[in-house]
């Protein structure tokens, strides 16, 4: 698919500024979506929007369809009548800028039980209706997403290879007995991804009145704790008992000298393909009714992936598997024609992986931060790029710019003292910057490029330093925390990010 001459932001919605411990789907939504029209801009990027679990990271969530019901806003319940304003305002003291998320889940799932006993109780005709048919439409993940998150709660939360064996296994009396015994908890699940999607849907529409498309994610892999692997074995590498016989990571890397050991089960591709990725199709579908445009995450991962055996500690003893990405790719053409993918093609990139990018037309990406570490031949160079990429100044993995020009030896990255040094004077010579604002020279330099699209994180246009961080590969806590304050979204910024953006013709 041909993308036009066009920028965006980068801001997962648990970033936004709010007054409930997290980012949500309420007014402060509402109001990024006016700043990035009223500075021109085409699209907000945001990561998976799954329920996450253990580490609170999108990349490993409950499922790949549900929604992430810490997004649902609580002033847009109180206008639904569902709540009072009393019961939102009775809430802990909630850090500025930073997400607790121990606190915010105790409290969260408090609110939420509260509007379902008020949902139960009263009236609200219309609203049992459009429950209703949002069970009956989305059944078909729905059914088993919810009695999962039910069976898991009544197991102590433990991960479903701790459950009780039956259940573990999916024995058919056990899995009734469960549906009977919890049906209380498998409405209150349904009840909340209803919410959760309702208030989605509301905010796409507001997106697509002030021309806003959204850019969503989807991760290659899914948690081997979610509801995808529990009901779907055969779909996945596992042992008889459950365990992964193999799991995902990568080789080391940028970020970590022993690779990255990610954790996630490996799909079982010739199973899927016998079935003419039935599963794929779905997801696919599901992903493209909430957003405009999908990243696939690591991308080379369709043509090979890096496995690991299950009992590894580290990703060093992995191996390169070749996955029919090509026949997968052909499918979901077929079923959906033109395909609205850009391709996450970071990390070990071979020739095989070019050719199915390529192959589809789909643009990879090109970072700025990464470009200063070789010579003038460096791919992310701005005067290297071609027209079919998105040129970013960094990802949700990397630190912020400012971070970045500012780091020390062994922080965030494998490079040394000479190695920061080397790269930050090439960069101000590149850039023919003083370094002052080097965030708003980083942002210049991806607009004038020719590559027909350009994003910045949110960090990034305001200009904040490492503790703004969203994730650091490698490491297993402080991510996913990071919030937007009161303010941020401010006129001034708006416009010099608009005046950018026209000036380089990226304004649709």
């Amino acid at each position: 698919m041909k993308f036009p001459r066009a920028s965006g932001i980068l801001l997962h919605p648990t970033s936004l500024p709010s007054s409930y411990g997290i980012g949500d789907l309420g007014i402060e939504a509402y109001n990024f979506v006016d700043f990035l029209h009223n500075a021109k801009q085409t699209y907000w990027q945001i990561l998976p929007l799954g329920p996450t679990g253990y580490g609170d990271s999108p990349y490993q969530c409950f499922s790949a369809f549900a929604g992430n019901t810490n997004l649902i806003s609580p002033e847009l319940l109180v206008e639904d009548g569902l709540l009072t304003e009393e019961e939102i305002n009775e809430k802990p003291v909630f850090p500025v800028g930073r997400v607790d998320f121990g606190l915010l889940y105790k409290w969260k799932s408090h609110i939420l039980s509260l509007a379902f006993e008020r949902f139960q109780k009263n009236g609200y005709a219309d609203l049992h209706e459009e429950f209703e048919a949002f069970s009956n439409s989305e059944g078909f993940w729905l059914e088993d997403y919810a009695l999962f998150r039910a069976v898991k709660k009544s197991q102590g939360e433990k991960i479903w290879l701790e459950w009780d064996e039956p259940l573990r296994l999916r024995d058919a009396k056990a899995l009734k007995e469960a549906e009977r015994k919890l049906y209380a908890e498998i409405q209150l699940q349904k009840f909340q991804q209803w919410l959760f999607f309702r208030q989605w849907f509301n905010l796409k529409r507001y997106c697509e009145s002030k021309g806003i498309k959204i850019v969503g994610d989807i991760p290659i892999f899914v948690s081997l704790d979610s509801a995808d692997v529990w009901c779907n074995p055969r779909q996945f590498k596992l042992n008889p008992d459950g365990t992964p016989k193999v799991v995902a990571g990568v080789p080391p890397d940028y970020y970590s000298a022993t690779g990255q050991l990610w954790g996630n089960p490996i799909y079982n591709w010739e199973e899927m393909q016998k079935d003419g990725f039935s599963w794929w199709i779905s997801r696919v579908r599901a992903t493209l009714r909430l957003v405009d445009v999908v990243r696939i995450d690591h991308f080379r991962g369709f043509a090979a992936t890096w496995e690991v055996p299950g009992g590894d500690k580290t990703a060093i003893n992995g191996q390169w598997v070749a996955v029919p990405g090509k026949e997968l790719f052909t499918k979901l053409k077929e079923v959906f024609g033109e395909l609205p993918f850009w391709a996450e093609d970071l990390g070990v990139i071979t020739p095989d992986v070019e050719e199915l990018r390529d192959s589809f037309g789909f643009p990879g990406m090109r970072i700025l931060q990464f470009a200063f570490s070789g010579d003038t031949k460096n791919r992310d160079l701005p005067h290297n790029y071609i027209r079919n990429c998105i040129a970013y100044t960094g990802t949700h993995d990397n630190d912020t710019t400012v971070g970045w020009f500012f780091s020390k030896p062994g922080e965030g990255s494998t490079r040394d003292k000479e190695q920061i040094k080397k790269e930050r004077e090439f960069c101000l010579k590149y850039l023919n910057s003083d370094g002052k604002e080097i965030h708003w020279d980083f942002i210049r330099a991806v607009w004038a490029s020719v590559a027909d699209t350009a994003i910045a994180p949110m960090q990034d246009v305001l200009g904040l330093g490492t503790e703004a961080r969203m994730n650091l590969p490698a490491s297993t806590s402080g991510n996913w925390v990071w919030q937007c304050k009161q303010g941020d979204f401010s006129e001034e910024i708006s416009q010099r990010l608009c005046e950018l953006t026209e000036i380089y013709g990226r304004s649709c």
